[in-house]
């Protein structure tokens, strides 16, 4: 479960971003988890490979332009992953409905004290 939650992005700080191909690798990852093997032909993934291509960076120019549709494009594959890792979570804790003791225990890590040598009670 744990390293459902971690990212490849974590370590990228926001003034050193990631490649622009790697985001744009990352994001359609993203799209196909969520849309299938049919990804490619949603709006979707068009409008993220037409953003890419609009704001690809030749050696004869730099500009702020750049550097924001990245950091758009980082945001919004932050978002992708986190939504799809807050599902994970949630199908994990939330799925089951009412629980006994004993599984409410176990998901924290705990584990519920025995009787020793019985009231005469228990079974």
């Amino acid at each position: 479960m744990v390293d459902v939650l971690h990212s490849r992005y974590d370590a990228v700080a926001m003034p050193a971003l990631a490649s622009p191909l790697r985001l744009c690798r990352g994001i359609l990852k993203e799209l196909r988890y969520l849309q299938g093997p049919s990804y490619k032909q949603s709006p979707a993934y068009n409008h993220v490979m037409d953003q890419f291509r609009r704001n690809k960076v030749t050696e004869e120019r730099y500009c702020r332009a750049q550097q924001e549709a990245q950091h758009a494009a980082h945001t919004y594959l932050c978002l992708l992953e986190s939504t799809r890792n807050h599902l994970v979570l949630h199908n994990l804790y939330h799925a089951k409905g009412e629980r006994n003791p004993e599984e409410v225990a176990g998901l924290v890590g705990l584990k519920l004290p025995t009787q020793p040598g019985g009231k005469g009670w228990e079974k």
